[in-house]
């Protein structure tokens, strides 16, 4: 198997003079996964390089075992410091893609057209497609064979409005995910907040917050 990963490259939170990036348990979580399946995962970014890490992840009580896993793990650690440039990357090389989320994909990935073109790609060739917590922001643009947007009647799920709230982030980040699922057509269902809920329909995974990542991997695991 092999599995590209997606990861941001956008490190501004709006116009706050704070970072963001991505968060640690979302990439981490899954990668264990896919890895310990045998999967051959790639990393990539807009950028390329080592993408920017949100340094909230980053803080003890934000820690899981998939974290302190990746501290520990210095090849792991040299993989995600070379990400590939999403640009240059070949879809068709792919069984599968996932994207894990941290605030930075609702600036850069929502709107880059090579991740759009990317998922495009995927769904055309009915290949599986993850995306967790603010990630799946990715399906702002994308459209299905059909010409509508690629979530439109599709199940899904992503950071609710009320998680956005808890974090005090609604007025500066530049769309709720919430909101624009639903504005896409697609079937967005929830469960409580902070508490990890996947949803799958047919090759598309969603996965609702942190808490969410390692089930959203294994969910992705199974559709191959």
């Amino acid at each position: 198997m092999k599995i590209l990963m997606v990861l941001t490259s956008h490190d501004k939170l709006g116009d706050t003079g704070k970072t963001t990036g991505f968060w640690l348990e979302e990439f981490a979580a899954p990668f264990y996964v896919l890895r310990d399946a045998g999967a051959e995962v790639t990393l990539a970014s807009p950028k390329g390089g080592k993408p920017p890490l949100d340094p909230s992840s980053d803080a003890d009580d934000a820690q899981t075992e998939a974290t302190k896993r990746f501290k520990d793990d210095d090849a792991a650690q040299k993989a995600l410091s070379q990400t590939e440039v999403l640009s240059e990357i070949d879809p068709t090389a792919y069984d599968a893609v996932f994207y894990p989320g941290g605030h930075g994909p609702l600036w850069d990935l929502a709107e880059d057209a090579d991740s759009i073109n990317l998922l495009e790609a995927f769904n055309r060739s009915n290949r599986p497609i993850g995306a967790v917590c603010h990630a799946p922001a990715i399906f702002k643009h994308p459209k299905g064979v059909d010409g509508q947007p690629l979530v439109r009647g599709k199940v899904v799920t992503g950071f609710t409005n009320t998680e956005e709230e808890g974090v005090g982030l609604t007025d500066v980040v530049p769309f709720l995910v919430e909101d624009m699922l639903k504005a896409n057509g697609g079937d967005y269902q929830k469960g409580d907040d902070w508490a990890s809920f996947v949803v799958t329909d047919g090759l598309l995974v969603t996965g609702q917050n942190p808490a969410s990542s390692e089930e959203a991997a294994k969910k992705l695991l199974a559709l191959m």
